[in-house]
């Protein structure tokens, strides 16, 4: 499959800090590509070389397989990027913002314009926003003007830095469902966020970053795959572990983990002895477990001494 992202020893020094350690990534056309990592392991200054806001220290950036910085003329107006929150003129409206904002890029037509803007307000939500001038916006309503000024160019790599920040739980299942639609069509959209839940319903491929280095990259499906276990809810765990013999290899209050792969087998033999079961499904790591695995103790706390 193309590669649409491709680093190779991407590093970004900041004095004695390395703030990017040598990562290699590979973001792959019709990926959705969850970037993940706690604050300060380098995700958005990551994002900024890729888009060339800031040039790395050493390695390389390839994006729609052609070299930055230097291609940047011919690759950035095929890609949407909303990095570190949107910044608009707080005097003019959304509108009037998206206007400028498409006016000031190569190969801009005025044609279609008026028409093009309105389709991607509507697509964010702010159809009926009107002349409010943006500083009258909420947090989450500037974020989804970012949004749309992102969308502006049908680009076909989406790169996106917090995108639902600021937004209420409307707002996020929203925006989770634009970006699935636009994946639907055809767009990749590599999506840096620390909201893990909304990762896991979005994403088909993650990375994890942590203190600088990519710790882990892979398919979402093999990572969060069935581990050949079976979690059982039950009033009566006690009865439930004698009844197992052996095979239950975990228990937290009610919820036992149980060795095996067919729940209805597990299920048959506790109901045949009386045990209640009130919850039965195959063991699975959650994102948040495989994140936490892979980054060890990385966090953003600053504890005393």
């Amino acid at each position: 499959m193309t590669a649409v992202i491709a680093t190779r020893g991407l590093t970004k020094r900041f004095g004695a800090l390395r703030a990017v350690d040598g990562i290699d990534l590979d973001v792959r056309a019709g990926d959705v590509y969850g970037f993940l990592g706690a604050n300060g392991s380098g995700k958005t200054t990551t994002v900024r070389m890729l888009l060339g806001l800031v040039l790395p220290t050493s390695g390389e950036v390839e994006l729609l397989g052609e070299r930055m910085p230097r291609a940047g003329r011919r690759v950035l107006p095929r890609i949407g990027a909303l990095v570190e929150g949107p910044a608009f003129h707080g005097h003019l409206s959304g509108r009037e913002n998206l206007s400028l904002l498409d006016a000031s890029g190569p190969g801009s037509a005025r044609r279609g314009r008026a028409r093009r803007i309105q389709e991607v307000l509507d697509q964010v939500g702010l159809a009926a926003v009107g002349r409010r001038p943006v500083r009258a916006y909420s947090l989450g309503m500037k974020q989804r003007l970012g949004l749309a000024g992102a969308l502006l160019r049908r680009p076909e790599l989406l790169v996106l830095d917090e995108p639902t920040n600021g937004l209420d739980p409307q707002g996020i299942a929203e925006i989770r469902a634009l970006l699935q639609e636009l994946h639907r069509t055809g767009t990749t959209v590599f999506l840096s966020s620390h909201l893990l839940a909304e990762v896991e319903q979005l994403a088909s491929r993650v990375g994890v970053l942590a203190r600088g280095r990519l710790v882990l990259q892979e398919q979402l499906a093999l990572l969060t795959a069935p581990t050949g276990a079976t979690v059982v809810v039950t009033p009566e765990p006690d009865r439930a572990v004698a009844v197992m013999d052996g095979r239950v290899t975990a228990v937290d209050g009610g919820r036992l983990v149980v060795r095996g792969d067919d729940p209805a087998e597990v299920n048959a033999r506790l109901v045949a002895a009386g045990v209640p079961v009130t919850g039965l499904a195959l063991d699975r790591p959650t994102l948040e477990q495989v994140v936490l695995a892979a980054a060890g103790a990385s966090s953003d706390r600053v504890d005393a001494p």
